[in-house]
């Protein structure tokens, strides 16, 4: 059966953020198989959105009491959260469903107290409202999105894509996740601890962009030893200037965007091949099974065998 979806609206609410749970989980690849995706509202009927014009929604938040996944696509951080709507999404919590704030709807999350001594990210510019006026959380405006295994918060706009990608790449695997991207035409991938500003997010189309060239270079090479000093002379520049030039075109470091497209090489390989872990550990440039074991139990909470187990592609 596809996991029911509860989608929580609101009076205002941005129309771009409220189709982006459909547009994602509800994308073609997916359509009428991995999830019913649901709009739900404090109090059913028409509401107005940012861009002028209405929508009706016909479900109340009793959609919410058999949700396996629980979306709050945004909020008016300028508005308190009804009591029901925070019980509603407590109660779904404490039954098992996960929650997914997406970008201000990590005020919602917040108020509901399901990320008190935890982490959680929402869009840079609601950074400081969020972190004061729920000191108990962890607010993170650096990160695209933040995955609690109970709880998923992510940045804001396109970030909401990101997100709802990665929650798709964790309940079907890798390669669903990308034939959704490829059918939105998106990027199959961004980690979560990208930066959420980048200063140059698309290389220069004359390939004159040595990073770029240089990340070319190391996608082709995942299965070899590629220390710093090599990866960086290929660029031809210095260890330190490659770092910094690195992290300003992908806000993230040479050494943690490698590892993830070594991770992200070897859930392909789980997924759609039969090699032996050691030779998808090998071929994917971790080495070792037992070093590979060991990337996939921190980021992942799993093994490779689990992995393969949950997402064999037939």
């Amino acid at each position: 059966m596809p996991r029911l979806v509860a989608v929580v609206a609101f009076d205002g609410i941005s129309p771009f953020l409220l189709a982006v749970p459909q547009a994602v989980l509800g994308a073609r690849p997916l359509r009428g198989t991995a999830y019913d995706v649901q709009v739900c509202t404090p109090s059913p009927g028409p509401l107005t959105t940012e861009a002028g014009y209405e929508v009706t929604v016909r479900h109340g938040l009793d959609l919410l009491e058999r949700a396996d996944l629980v979306v709050l696509p945004s909020w008016d951080p300028t508005r308190e959260p009804p009591g029901e709507l925070l019980h509603a999404v407590r109660s779904a919590h404490a039954r098992g469903a996960r929650v997914v704030g997406l970008c201000l709807g990590a005020f919602v999350v917040a108020a509901a107290g399901l990320v008190d001594g935890r982490e959680a990210a929402t869009h840079w510019h609601a950074a400081e409202t969020l972190a004061r006026r729920h000191p108990a959380v962890r607010v993170r405006s650096d990160v695209l999105w933040s995955d609690l295994g109970d709880v998923v918060t992510s940045a804001g706009v396109a970030a909401a894509l990101d997100c709802l990608l990665h929650v798709v790449r964790t309940d079907l695997g890798a390669h669903a996740a990308a034939d959704v991207a490829r059918s939105l035409v998106l990027a199959p991938h961004r980690d979560g601890s990208q930066a959420q500003f980048v200063p140059v997010p698309v290389a220069p189309a004359d390939g004159t962009d040595p990073v770029a060239r240089a990340m070319a270079w190391a996608t082709q090479r995942l299965d070899e030893p590629l220390d710093l000093d090599t990866w960086a002379g290929h660029a031809h520049v210095s260890r330190r200037t490659f770092t910094r030039q690195f992290r300003a075109r992908t806000g993230t470091s040479p050494t943690a965007w490698l590892l993830e497209q070594r991770l992200a090489r070897a859930r392909a390989l789980l997924e759609q091949g039969d090699d032996p872990v050691e030779v998808v550990a090998r071929r994917a440039g971790f080495g070792s099974a037992a070093s590979m074991r060991g990337h996939f139990a921190r980021r992942f909470r799993t093994s490779p065998r689990q992995h393969r187990a949950a997402f064999r592609q037939e």
